[in-house]
């Protein structure tokens, strides 16, 4: 069930358009597993390279929400930092959150 959200990328204006129009939404984050574990109802991950990454206004008020609606959201920098959260949220969502090495 764990799914990419392709929300990224520079786009000619007439794509961006046409993907507006079948629901492209700013801030969706990268990733998203919709299977319930502990409290949460569902995970998102908003994917960063290591280096020189930004996240976006949108991007930050899209996880607030996502979190204050019974969601795991975050962001994680680096597929191994992903693939922690994920292993942590799969194993039931408890306990402390160790998502670097």
């Amino acid at each position: 069930l764990l799914h990419h959200i392709p929300n990224e990328g520079k786009r000619s204006v007439s794509t961006g358009a046409r993907m507006r129009r079948e629901g492209l939404v700013s801030g969706v984050p990268d990733i998203h597993l919709p299977v319930p574990k502990g409290q949460y109802h569902s995970l998102f991950i908003e994917l960063k390279r290591t280096k020189h990454s930004k996240v976006s206004k949108e991007q930050e008020e899209f996880i607030k929400l996502l979190n204050t609606y019974g969601n795991f959201a975050i962001i994680c920098y680096g597929w191994e930092e992903a693939m922690n959260v994920i292993v942590w949220y799969l194993k039931g969502a408890t306990g402390p959150l160790y998502t670097k090495k």
